[in-house]
Protein backbone atom coordinates (compact mmCIF):
# COMPACT_ATOMS: atom_id res chain seq x y z
CA UNK A 1 0.00 0.00 0.00
CA UNK A 2 1.49 3.60 -1.20
CA UNK A 3 0.84 6.42 0.64
CA UNK A 4 3.47 8.64 -2.06
CA UNK A 5 1.74 11.67 -2.63
CA UNK A 6 0.50 12.64 -5.90
CA UNK A 7 2.38 14.28 -8.14
CA UNK A 8 -0.15 16.32 -10.13
CA UNK A 9 -3.34 18.39 -7.77
CA UNK A 10 -5.82 15.78 -7.33
CA UNK A 11 -9.04 17.14 -8.69
CA UNK A 12 -11.84 17.13 -5.51
CA UNK A 13 -15.22 17.85 -5.10
CA UNK A 14 -16.88 18.92 -1.81
CA UNK A 15 -20.13 18.05 -0.37
CA UNK A 16 -21.49 19.67 2.24
CA UNK A 17 -19.18 22.65 1.01
CA UNK A 18 -21.58 25.62 3.16
CA UNK A 19 -21.38 23.76 6.34
CA UNK A 20 -19.10 24.59 9.17
CA UNK A 21 -16.21 21.82 8.02
CA UNK A 22 -17.47 22.24 4.27
CA UNK A 23 -16.50 25.91 4.62
CA UNK A 24 -12.71 25.37 6.26
CA UNK A 25 -12.22 22.47 3.48
CA UNK A 26 -12.74 24.88 0.38
CA UNK A 27 -10.15 27.37 2.40
CA UNK A 28 -7.86 24.60 3.34
CA UNK A 29 -8.03 23.20 0.04
CA UNK A 30 -7.71 26.52 -1.84
CA UNK A 31 -4.85 27.06 0.07
CA UNK A 32 -3.20 23.71 -0.83
CA UNK A 33 -0.99 23.39 -4.18
CA UNK A 34 -1.64 19.48 -4.57
CA UNK A 35 -5.42 19.96 -4.63
CA UNK A 36 -7.63 21.55 -6.92
CA UNK A 37 -11.42 22.13 -6.10
CA UNK A 38 -13.39 21.28 -8.89
CA UNK A 39 -16.72 21.50 -7.34
CA UNK A 40 -18.56 22.49 -4.30
CA UNK A 41 -21.59 20.87 -3.44
CA UNK A 42 -24.59 21.97 -0.89
CA UNK A 43 -27.97 20.60 -0.89
CA UNK A 44 -30.44 21.76 -3.22
CA UNK A 45 -32.68 24.12 -0.48
CA UNK A 46 -29.62 25.80 0.17
CA UNK A 47 -29.29 29.44 -0.05
CA UNK A 48 -25.97 29.76 -0.78
CA UNK A 49 -26.69 27.97 -4.15
CA UNK A 50 -24.33 29.90 -6.68
CA UNK A 51 -22.61 31.80 -4.37
CA UNK A 52 -18.77 32.18 -4.34
CA UNK A 53 -17.39 28.92 -2.08
CA UNK A 54 -14.35 31.16 -1.59
CA UNK A 55 -16.58 34.20 -0.45
CA UNK A 56 -18.39 31.88 1.87
CA UNK A 57 -15.22 30.60 3.12
CA UNK A 58 -13.99 34.01 3.82
CA UNK A 59 -11.25 33.49 1.69
CA UNK A 60 -12.58 35.49 -1.13
CA UNK A 61 -13.42 34.97 -5.17
CA UNK A 62 -11.98 31.59 -5.98
CA UNK A 63 -14.44 31.23 -8.71
CA UNK A 64 -16.10 28.29 -7.91
CA UNK A 65 -19.61 28.62 -7.65
CA UNK A 66 -21.81 26.35 -4.82
CA UNK A 67 -23.82 23.87 -6.96
CA UNK A 68 -26.22 21.28 -6.18
CA UNK A 69 -24.93 18.95 -8.73
CA UNK A 70 -21.72 17.46 -9.49
CA UNK A 71 -19.53 18.62 -11.88
CA UNK A 72 -15.78 19.13 -12.93
CA UNK A 73 -14.67 15.33 -13.61
CA UNK A 74 -13.40 15.16 -10.07
CA UNK A 75 -10.97 12.49 -8.84
CA UNK A 76 -12.23 12.33 -5.37
CA UNK A 77 -15.00 13.52 -3.83
CA UNK A 78 -14.97 14.85 0.23
CA UNK A 79 -18.20 14.28 2.19
CA UNK A 80 -18.50 16.64 4.96
CA UNK A 81 -22.54 17.12 5.07
CA UNK A 82 -25.65 14.98 6.45
CA UNK A 83 -26.76 11.25 6.19
CA UNK A 84 -28.82 12.42 2.80
CA UNK A 85 -25.83 13.96 1.28
CA UNK A 86 -23.60 11.51 1.70
CA UNK A 87 -26.00 8.75 -0.05
CA UNK A 88 -25.84 11.45 -3.08
CA UNK A 89 -22.11 11.69 -2.88
CA UNK A 90 -21.80 7.89 -2.88
CA UNK A 91 -23.87 7.59 -5.62
CA UNK A 92 -21.86 10.95 -7.38
CA UNK A 93 -18.60 9.25 -7.04
CA UNK A 94 -19.91 5.84 -8.95
CA UNK A 95 -21.07 8.20 -11.77
CA UNK A 96 -18.08 9.79 -11.33
CA UNK A 97 -16.15 6.83 -11.25
CA UNK A 98 -13.62 8.46 -8.50
CA UNK A 99 -13.15 7.78 -4.69
CA UNK A 100 -14.60 9.23 -1.69
CA UNK A 101 -13.46 10.01 1.45
CA UNK A 102 -17.10 9.80 4.04
CA UNK A 103 -16.34 11.84 7.28
CA UNK A 104 -20.33 12.34 7.83
CA UNK A 105 -21.71 10.69 10.76
CA UNK A 106 -24.84 9.57 12.09
CA UNK A 107 -25.43 7.19 9.03
CA UNK A 108 -27.92 4.21 9.28
CA UNK A 109 -27.07 0.90 7.65
CA UNK A 110 -28.53 1.65 4.33
CA UNK A 111 -25.85 3.91 3.91
CA UNK A 112 -22.82 1.75 5.19
CA UNK A 113 -23.91 -0.81 2.98
CA UNK A 114 -24.23 1.81 0.17
CA UNK A 115 -20.56 2.90 1.40
CA UNK A 116 -19.37 -1.05 1.42
CA UNK A 117 -20.78 -1.63 -1.99
CA UNK A 118 -18.94 1.56 -3.61
CA UNK A 119 -15.92 0.63 -2.28
CA UNK A 120 -15.48 -2.71 -3.93
CA UNK A 121 -15.06 -0.69 -7.31
CA UNK A 122 -13.70 2.56 -5.85
CA UNK A 123 -11.09 3.43 -3.09
CA UNK A 124 -12.96 5.09 -0.17
CA UNK A 125 -12.28 6.17 3.43
CA UNK A 126 -14.78 6.18 5.88
CA UNK A 127 -14.19 7.72 9.16
CA UNK A 128 -16.45 9.08 11.99
CA UNK A 129 -13.40 11.40 13.04
CA UNK A 130 -10.66 12.65 10.48
CA UNK A 131 -8.77 14.45 12.85
CA UNK A 132 -4.95 13.13 13.77
CA UNK A 133 -5.16 13.55 17.40
CA UNK A 134 -7.98 11.02 17.42
CA UNK A 135 -6.91 8.40 15.50
CA UNK A 136 -3.79 8.01 17.39
CA UNK A 137 -6.24 7.98 20.92
CA UNK A 138 -8.24 5.39 19.62
CA UNK A 139 -5.30 3.22 19.35
CA UNK A 140 -3.99 4.11 22.75
CA UNK A 141 -7.58 3.43 23.83
CA UNK A 142 -7.67 0.12 22.18
CA UNK A 143 -3.94 -0.80 23.60
CA UNK A 144 -5.10 0.34 27.32
CA UNK A 145 -7.98 -2.18 26.91
CA UNK A 146 -6.07 -4.56 26.15
CA UNK A 147 -3.57 -4.80 28.67
CA UNK A 148 -6.22 -3.96 31.14
CA UNK A 149 -8.27 -6.81 30.40
CA UNK A 150 -5.29 -8.94 31.11
CA UNK A 151 -4.12 -7.44 34.17
CA UNK A 152 -7.54 -6.77 35.91
CA UNK A 153 -10.86 -8.39 35.72
CA UNK A 154 -12.14 -5.24 36.97
CA UNK A 155 -11.99 -2.26 34.87
CA UNK A 156 -15.39 0.53 34.03
CA UNK A 157 -15.03 2.41 31.23
CA UNK A 158 -17.13 5.66 30.32
CA UNK A 159 -16.77 7.36 27.58
CA UNK A 160 -17.88 11.20 27.60
CA UNK A 161 -18.09 13.21 24.49
CA UNK A 162 -18.83 17.22 24.02
CA UNK A 163 -20.02 19.26 21.35
CA UNK A 164 -21.42 21.80 19.49
CA UNK A 165 -25.32 22.62 20.46
CA UNK A 166 -25.98 22.09 16.31
CA UNK A 167 -24.95 18.12 16.48
CA UNK A 168 -27.56 16.36 15.51
CA UNK A 169 -26.55 12.52 16.59
CA UNK A 170 -25.77 11.43 19.93
CA UNK A 171 -23.63 9.86 20.93
CA UNK A 172 -21.09 11.32 18.07
CA UNK A 173 -19.54 8.71 15.67
CA UNK A 174 -15.82 9.38 17.07
CA UNK A 175 -17.21 7.93 21.00
CA UNK A 176 -19.40 4.94 19.25
CA UNK A 177 -15.60 3.92 17.68
CA UNK A 178 -14.16 4.65 20.53
CA UNK A 179 -16.54 2.20 22.00
CA UNK A 180 -16.14 -0.24 19.30
CA UNK A 181 -12.66 -0.46 19.52
CA UNK A 182 -12.58 -0.95 23.38
CA UNK A 183 -15.50 -3.24 23.33
CA UNK A 184 -13.65 -5.44 20.96
CA UNK A 185 -10.13 -5.55 22.97
CA UNK A 186 -12.50 -6.14 26.21
CA UNK A 187 -14.48 -8.50 24.68
CA UNK A 188 -18.25 -7.18 25.69
CA UNK A 189 -20.53 -6.01 23.71
CA UNK A 190 -23.00 -4.65 26.84
CA UNK A 191 -23.56 -0.91 26.55
CA UNK A 192 -25.49 2.02 28.40
CA UNK A 193 -26.36 5.34 26.54
CA UNK A 194 -26.52 7.74 30.17
CA UNK A 195 -27.80 6.53 33.35
CA UNK A 196 -30.95 8.52 35.09
CA UNK A 197 -33.12 7.38 38.55
CA UNK A 198 -32.45 3.91 40.15
CA UNK A 199 -30.24 2.05 38.00
CA UNK A 200 -28.58 0.23 40.75
CA UNK A 201 -25.02 -1.04 41.12
CA UNK A 202 -22.54 -0.59 37.66
CA UNK A 203 -22.50 -3.47 35.95
CA UNK A 204 -18.98 -4.81 35.65
CA UNK A 205 -19.01 -5.40 31.56
CA UNK A 206 -20.83 -2.22 30.25
CA UNK A 207 -19.32 0.52 28.33
CA UNK A 208 -20.67 3.97 29.44
CA UNK A 209 -21.40 6.92 27.32
CA UNK A 210 -22.22 10.58 28.25
CA UNK A 211 -23.24 13.19 25.52
CA UNK A 212 -23.26 16.77 26.00
CA UNK A 213 -23.77 19.42 23.74
CA UNK A 214 -23.10 22.93 24.84
CA UNK A 215 -22.01 25.86 22.94
CA UNK A 216 -19.56 26.24 19.53
CA UNK A 217 -17.60 23.26 21.07
CA UNK A 218 -15.74 21.58 17.83
CA UNK A 219 -15.28 18.25 19.59
CA UNK A 220 -13.93 16.20 22.78
CA UNK A 221 -13.57 13.14 24.24
CA UNK A 222 -12.51 11.81 27.39
CA UNK A 223 -11.88 8.10 27.93
CA UNK A 224 -11.77 6.99 31.28
CA UNK A 225 -10.84 3.16 32.47
CA UNK A 226 -11.99 3.15 36.43
CA UNK A 227 -10.74 0.04 38.47
CA UNK A 228 -10.08 0.19 42.47
CA UNK A 229 -7.98 2.43 44.03
CA UNK A 230 -6.41 3.84 40.18
CA UNK A 231 -8.05 5.40 37.21
CA UNK A 232 -6.64 6.19 33.54
CA UNK A 233 -7.74 8.79 31.47
CA UNK A 234 -7.68 9.68 28.03
CA UNK A 235 -8.11 13.04 26.82
CA UNK A 236 -9.01 14.46 23.05
CA UNK A 237 -9.94 17.62 22.17
CA UNK A 238 -10.12 20.39 18.71
CA UNK A 239 -9.51 23.92 19.54
CA UNK A 240 -11.11 24.77 15.95
CA UNK A 241 -12.28 22.34 12.98
CA UNK A 242 -9.21 22.83 10.83
CA UNK A 243 -7.88 19.41 11.96
CA UNK A 244 -10.83 17.28 10.68
CA UNK A 245 -10.41 19.05 7.30
CA UNK A 246 -6.55 18.56 7.22
CA UNK A 247 -7.34 14.98 7.97
CA UNK A 248 -9.83 14.82 5.01
CA UNK A 249 -7.42 16.39 2.29
CA UNK A 250 -4.99 14.08 3.65
CA UNK A 251 -7.44 11.10 3.03
CA UNK A 252 -8.29 12.32 -0.61
CA UNK A 253 -4.48 12.51 -1.33
CA UNK A 254 -3.96 8.60 -0.13
CA UNK A 255 -6.88 7.77 -1.83
CA UNK A 256 -5.68 9.14 -5.38
CA UNK A 257 -2.63 6.19 -5.01
CA UNK A 258 -4.97 3.57 -4.25
CA UNK A 259 -7.07 0.56 -5.31
CA UNK A 260 -10.41 0.14 -4.93
CA UNK A 261 -11.17 -0.96 -1.48
CA UNK A 262 -12.49 0.44 2.35
CA UNK A 263 -9.77 2.74 3.99
CA UNK A 264 -9.53 4.13 7.40
CA UNK A 265 -7.67 6.93 8.73
CA UNK A 266 -5.13 3.94 10.18
CA UNK A 267 -4.55 3.45 6.67
CA UNK A 268 -4.16 7.20 5.67
CA UNK A 269 -2.19 8.08 8.61
CA UNK A 270 0.41 5.18 9.05
CA UNK A 271 -1.02 4.36 12.51
CA UNK A 272 -0.89 0.64 13.22
CA UNK A 273 -4.27 -0.96 14.22
CA UNK A 274 -4.04 -3.59 16.39
CA UNK A 275 -8.29 -3.44 17.17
Amino acid sequence: MSSRIPVLPVRTAIFGATGRVGKRLIALGHADPEIMLVCACASSGSGSLNADAGQLAGTGQIGLPVTDTIHGNPQVIIDFSSPAGTLAAVEAARTAGCSLVVATTGLDAAAREAIRTLSHQHPVCHSPNMSLAVNLTMQLAASAARTLKHVSADVDVEIIERHHRYKADSPSGTALKFGELIAAALGTNESRHGRQGDVGQRPRNEIGYHAVRAGDDAGQHTILFGMLGELVELRVAASNRDCYAAGAIAAAKFLANQGPGMYSMADVLGITSNS
